[in-house]
């Protein structure tokens, strides 16, 4: 859908966590989609998806997020 040749669908055992002042909490992945070094990420029990960066360990910081896929693909 974003036209990125790049990318590729992760596997979800990976520490997520949702970074923005003051509310800081981990992410549950359902879904971890990679584009390069930014990802989504659809949570579990959770309709919204959240982008963040792939970080050296594997893990992902998310700082941002979205009402579905078609706007987190759009903000990309």
């Amino acid at each position: 859908m974003s036209g990125d040749q790049q990318a590729t669908a992760l596997n979800t055992s990976r520490t997520v966590m949702w970074c923005v002042p003051d509310a800081e909490e981990v992410v549950h992945p359902e879904i971890v989609l990679r584009f390069h070094s930014l990802c989504l990420v659809k949570p579990v029990h959770d309709n919204d998806w959240y982008m963040g960066s792939l970080n050296d360990d594997g893990s992902i910081d998310c700082w941002s997020a979205y009402d579905d896929l078609y706007e987190a693909l759009r903000g990309l």
